[in-house]
């Protein structure tokens, strides 16, 4: 593996996952301390998915038709929705834990898989040219990114002022988000 090869699979790793870094750290946010493990789980699942299909794509098999990539948009709707929905029914609990406020392993991968369409877009074309072997490289250092940003993503929400932040209004910031992220992926990225 090449020095040159680390760095552009680091690069676009970056470029292509840096909205996820909002997203770990609200969900980080929300998420007891014990439970945390759901949300790397639930990110290295997702972002599994997204490297399975940018591999299939590449393979030539195409997993989904182009006109319906859009439309992975309604997951994370539907994920904000229901927070958002979660939130408004627990308005009266004051600054106690919701608890339905901590996210899943399946929801934190649903949101991770339904924002990589601008993931397969890239890596898709990337692979394709890439062979076997540097593909498996490129996964191999996007994996390695999955932990940097899960760590990342955590370090965020454990910052007494984003802390504060996030347990003030992360029930309100998180189905925002959600819902912005499924906004831009329908209309097309």
């Amino acid at each position: 593996m090449s020095l040159a090869l680390v760095g552009q699979a680091v690069g676009m790793f970056a470029v292509t996952n840096v909205d996820d870094l909002v997203v770990l750290a609200v969900f980080f946010g929300r998420t007891p301390v014990g439970r945390r493990r759901r949300v790397v789980a639930g990110q290295y699942l997702g972002f599994a998915g997204i490297l399975a299909v940018s591999v299939v794509g590449a393979l030539g098999a195409g997993l989904l038709p182009a006109r319906l990539v859009p439309f992975l948009g309604l997951v994370p709707i539907a994920l904000g929705l229901k927070a958002a929905w979660q939130a408004w029914r627990d308005r009266d609990e004051g600054d106690e834990e919701r608890p339905g406020g901590a996210p899943g392993v399946w929801s934190v991968a649903a949101v991770t898989f339904a924002n990589g369409g601008d993931n397969v877009g890239v890596y898709v074309p990337v692979f394709a040219v890439a062979g076997p072997g540097a593909m498996a490289a490129y996964a191999a250092v996007f994996l390695l990114g999955v932990a940097v940003w899960c760590a990342a993503g955590w370090f965020l929400a454990t910052r007494p002022p984003v802390a504060r932040t996030l347990a003030r209004w992360g029930h309100v910031v998180l189905p925002v988000v959600l819902i912005g992220i499924g906004v831009v992926i329908l209309a097309g990225g």
